[in-house]
């Protein structure tokens, strides 16, 4: 077991489905802890962290937001992350340079497709989590429903530590099972008051506490064996293993409340210390011990916002410290970089501070170059951190300045944003020569657009939407030959290649493969390496459409070589035009994007919403009816969502919801 701690950081984020309350919960943690002085409402475009025009106007996140507090003699600093799937990329970075998360469950939808994805993203990353059960206060809100689906859907072992107090409407308060007391908050109350278990929960309580002592023991050696010794587990023991489980990830602590009744938030607070990792609780980046402040400066440059008084970079600052006025190598382009200032962030606020050190999350003014994902070091320890990934875009739309004065101004904010936001790429069409904006959805670049307009003042004319092909094998080639030879002058070009090309299959995700059988070194391993180098340019268009190609598998099956003229650059040259005339000669298919849709609708509105999804090619895969209320799964190809709020809008009488979520690529329809 691990000994117990008390570090004073905790880099938190709040993941969860879009419109689970986040947001609130962040207000709230914000109001308690005494950072703010103020409740923010997001109906009321009055939050703290979603501080940006679009974001009021909209009601959503859009932009990860960072704000500090403390509680308990913990620096908490927390990133409020987007819960809707077009800005994931944002969800992605911060992962990146958390140490743990909050998840945020909607009472009476449990996990919802946007959750599941947050949670695979955390997964990945390998980020501790705690979960919150929101909005108990709800018509239709269920605890056991919602653990179940955590347990179902998340394919975690759910560990809930709270019972509730009263039901919907009448939900008061909790009990907490491992203290084995009760917290009840009055109306308008802003804290609880700490009372004995009340006598109609006793016995369910107790209940309760001993299946959470056996799921515990089952779990954690040292908890095992202090049950199997006593038949219970005390109060230290149990939460020591349950920091254990949660810091390994083989099980999550589930807390419940409601945010917007200001209901369940301070023991959030209380488990967000007791359970999730300090710094210092993390493997370390480099071969020095983690977050160790004496170290050499070790940063990760995670976000970059252009503001009225300059450009700034935040940073997760792994080890060592920074001080104002040091000079710090950029290990991605090679420059050295003055920090002339280090601000705390306080989502469209900052406080100056002297120095940031290890374990601090802090944005920082002077770096001109620095991208999301660069490595911040001292010039004299030069080391490079993985950065996140980034998505691939999905959807494109062409984009225009309406005077043609403006175009200049254009290509400086297009590469202004796209330093900004790496999901969105810019660039220009060589057939049309227009430029053409693509991001991660139809929202993701609405909002991209109203950004050049709001914050920089120009006027632009949008093309229609496009989204991304692809192109695939469906039955392949075998034994195509393929001779390079070039003879100018001098050294001249020798390559001589056998390939078999065929599909990948279903059963791979892998868009590409390449393996070699040729044997008796007709082939260098080295000019092998060149022809898989050649394959994978030439898998940038494909014969159909000029669109990359994925989903393939090629073998080089033989070869030649010429004692002076052959090169890597000639293999290289070989494999690129062997490939080509091979998809050439193949059976080629078109793929488009698709999308996972989830309808949520009056049960009256059901009929006329799967006639509009058969209309747009939709698959209907589920549908379930709970208090009224129909929801609808249906994968559904990108290009036919385009204008789908409205429509969804018109037929529900403004009372349907729907989200998405990517779902890969299917074949297109034949034209």
């Amino acid at each position: 077991m691990r000994t117990n701690l008390t570090p004073v950081i905790r880099n938190l984020g709040i993941l969860a489905h879009v419109d689970a309350g986040k947001t609130t919960v962040t207000e709230r943690i914000l109001f308690l802890t005494g950072a703010t002085h103020k409740r923010g409402e997001v109906h009321d475009g009055t939050t703290v962290t979603d501080f940006d025009p679009q974001e009021r106007d909209r009601g959503i996140t859009i932009f990860a937001a960072a704000v500090s507090c403390d509680w308990a003699g913990h620096r908490i600093n927390l990133i409020d992350t987007p819960g809707h799937v077009d800005f994931s990329d944002e969800v992605e970075r911060s992962l990146r340079v958390l140490d743990g998360a909050v998840a945020v469950f909607d009472a009476v939808a449990g996990v919802e497709p946007q959750s599941e994805t947050v949670w695979r993203q955390a997964d990945r990353h390998g980020v501790p989590r705690i979960a919150f059960v929101n909005k108990l206060d709800r018509a239709g809100a269920d605890l056991d429903s919602a653990v179940e689906s955590i347990r179902t859907r998340l394919g975690t072992v759910p560990l809930p530590v709270q019972l509730p107090i009263g039901r919907e409407d009448g939900f008061t308060g909790v009990v907490d099972l491992v203290r084995m007391r009760a917290y009840v908050w009055a109306d308008g109350a802003d804290t609880y008051t700490v009372l004995p278990v009340p006598d109609g929960l006793r016995d369910e309580a107790r209940h309760r506490r001993r299946r959470l002592e056996e799921q515990v023991a089952e779990l954690h050696p040292a908890a095992l064996e202090e049950f199997c010794a006593t038949d219970a587990l005390s109060e230290g023991t149990l939460t020591g293993a349950l920091r254990d489980l949660t810091l390994t990830g083989e099980a999550v602590v589930v807390l419940c409340g409601s945010a917007y009744r200001n209901r369940g938030t301070e023991p959030l607070l209380d488990a967000v210390v007791a359970y999730l990792p300090a710094p210092s609780d993390m493997p370390p980046v480099r071969g020095e011990t983690p977050a160790d402040p004496a170290a050499p400066f070790t940063a990760l440059a995670f976000k970059v916002t252009a503001t009225a008084t300059g450009r700034m970079t935040y940073v997760r600052v792994y080890a060592g410290t920074l001080t104002k006025g040091d000079t710090v190598l950029d290990t991605t382009t090679g420059r050295t970089e003055r920090i002339s200032r280090i601000l705390r962030v306080q989502a469209d606020r900052a406080t100056e501070m002297d120095a940031a050190r290890a374990g601090d999350i802090v944005a920082v003014v002077g770096p001109k170059a620095a991208r999301p994902g660069a490595t911040l070091c001292a010039p004299d320890a030069p080391v490079v951190l993985e950065p996140p990934t980034t998505a691939d875009p999905v959807v494109s739309v062409a984009v225009e300045a309406r005077r043609s004065t403006d175009t200049g101004r254009l290509a400086t904010a297009l590469a202004r944003l796209s330093e900004e936001d790496p999901s969105l790429v810019v660039r220009s069409d060589p057939e049309t020569g227009q430029t053409v904006l693509s991001g991660l959805g139809e929202l993701h670049l609405e909002v991209a657009v109203e950004k050049l307009r709001r914050d920089r003042g120009l006027e632009v004319t949008v093309g229609r939407p496009q989204v991304a092909y692809r192109e695939t094998v469906a039955k392949g080639v075998t034994g195509l030959l393929y001779r390079h030879v070039k003879q100018d002058g001098g050294a001249g070009q020798f390559a001589h290649v056998v390939v078999d090309v065929e599909p990948t299959g279903s059963d791979s995700d892998a868009e590409f493969t390449f393996r070699s059988t040729v044997t008796g070194g007709r082939v260098p391993q080295e000019y092998v390496r060149a022809v898989e180098a050649g394959c994978r340019d030439a898998l940038v268009e494909g014969p159909l459409g000029g669109h990359p190609v994925t989903g393939v598998r090629v073998t080089l099956t033989d070869g030649a070589t010429h004692p002076k003229d052959s090169s890597e650059m000639a293999f290289r040259t070989a494999g690129r035009f062997a490939l080509r005339e091979a998809l050439r000669a193949s059976a080629m298919t078109l793929l488009e994007p698709v999308a996972e849709v989830t309808v949520t609708v009056p049960a009256e509105s059901v009929g006329a919403v799967l006639g509009d999804l058969a209309a747009r090619r939709g698959r209907v895969t589920d549908q379930t009816t709970r208090s009224g209320t129909a929801v609808v799964s249906a994968t559904v190809p990108l290009a036919e969502l385009f204008g789908y709020a409205s429509r969804l809008r018109g037929r529900t009488q403004g009372r349907g919801t729907f989200t998405t979520r990517p779902a890969g690529y299917a074949p297109a329809p034949t034209p």
